[in-house]
């Protein structure tokens, strides 16, 4: 099995070293894990691991605190579950975040069929990834996602190169070729850029003959869905036990930290899960933090849940703990950024953006963050 890495984006077969051991990344077959394979997981995290859990913004679930020790074993249990890639270059290609609100089987043959046509994909960059959004609507628009399949306004896909705002329409047959030929179009005209957007508005304009928007819908929130019952993980985090507790239906996982149980109307009720569209921790977003990462500065979550009570609808708070900003790259109302063991405030801006203060204690920061939540 392969070695461990320290980098930006782990994997199951290349790990990555973390302040509490190896993260291990697990990217489901069309974000979608069947009950046995949730089952197993929680045994895993808690035998090879130290019993926490991730969920990522793509879709993806994260054991924490992997032992190098245990590491074969543990790709060895994962293969034995459908969920290890045969090499670290195909699991790299494989970045593809799925919609939760399909019906039907027409986005899981888009998957597995655009899952065998990137093995004649070029290298890419490491965040580079692809999005199959062809629900009834498309609701991955603000998730990361370079190159999109997805549902049409009034029907129908598109292939949408993301920093467009209308793609080409396709045939569900033609899609997973023509994302793979525009991979390759970006790979070879890319220059430094590392990121379809930003190519995009460089100017370089993709070969897509494009005149359709997707048919934009929103994303899922925690309770009832024509698809399951949806609920939320605070900031992204769990024990194995929560994972275990929601072992009665398949899940489909969301980018938005939250699980989607297939089928089901009502919601295994938990302390460690969030059923309440409106609970304020939805609108707070915060990284693993210290000690758990060695590049954050300060400790991030229980400083989250404490102020998440201030953060009023609408609003967003970003609690990093250092200037990456993993857990929210983009923008936030306001963004508490770790430097030194304490805080840095920047407004409107992501967690390496301009601080309009700096060096911020803990109990400074509930007076500076009054009157800068509001949307």
């Amino acid at each position: 099995m392969s070695g461990t890495v320290k980098g930006w984006c782990p994997g199951a077969l290349r790990p990555m070293a973390s302040g509490d051991g190896l993260v291990v990344r697990i990217r489901p077959h069309g974000g979608r894990l069947t009950v046995a394979q949730v089952q197993a997981i929680a045994d895993l995290a808690e035998v090879h691991g130290n019993g926490l859990i991730d969920l990522g913004s793509r879709a993806h679930l994260q054991l924490r605190g992997v032992r190098a020790d245990t590491l074969s074993a543990l790709q060895g249990a994962l293969a034995g579950l459908g969920l290890l890639d045969p090499d670290p270059a195909a699991e790299a290609r494989r970045n593809i975040l799925t919609t939760p609100v399909w019906t039907g089987g027409e986005t899981p043959a888009l998957v597995a069929e655009l899952e065998a046509a990137l093995a004649a994909a070029p290298v890419l960059p490491a965040k580079f990834g692809f999005a199959v959004d062809t629900g009834a609507q498309a609701v991955l628009g603000d998730a990361s996602a370079d190159i999109r399949i997805e549902r049409a306004v009034g029907g129908g896909l598109i292939l949408r190169a993301d920093g467009m705002a209308i793609g080409e329409p396709v045939t569900p047959q033609a899609a997973p070729g023509r994302a793979v030929e525009l991979a390759r179009w970006f790979a070879a005209c890319r220059g430094s850029a590392t990121r379809m957007a930003r190519l995009v508005a460089e100017g370089t304009r993709p070969p897509l003959v494009a005149t359709t928007p997707p048919g934009q819908g929103r994303a899922v929130k925690p309770g009832p869905t024509p698809f399951g019952a949806c609920c939320a993980v605070p900031f992204g985090q769990m024990r194995a036990g929560v994972l275990r507790h929601l072992s009665v239906a398949p899940l489909r996982l969301t980018p938005w930290r939250s699980v989607v149980l297939e089928g089901l109307s009502d919601l295994p009720a938990h302390p460690g899960l969030i059923a309440d569209p409106d609970d304020p921790r939805l609108r707070v977003a915060a990284c693993t933090g210290a000690p758990g990462c060695t590049s954050a500065e300060v400790e991030t979550r229980g400083l989250a849940a404490r102020l998440a009570p201030l953060v009023p609808p609408g609003g967003v708070l970003h609690v990093s703990g250092c200037a990456k900003g993993c857990a929210h790259p983009g923008p936030a109302t306001a963004t508490l950024t770790g430097r030194d063991g304490r805080f840095d405030l920047i407004l409107n801006g992501p967690a390496g953006g301009n601080p309009v203060a700096r060096g911020l204690t803990e109990t400074d920061i509930p007076d500076r963050l009054r009157g800068h939540l509001a949307p």
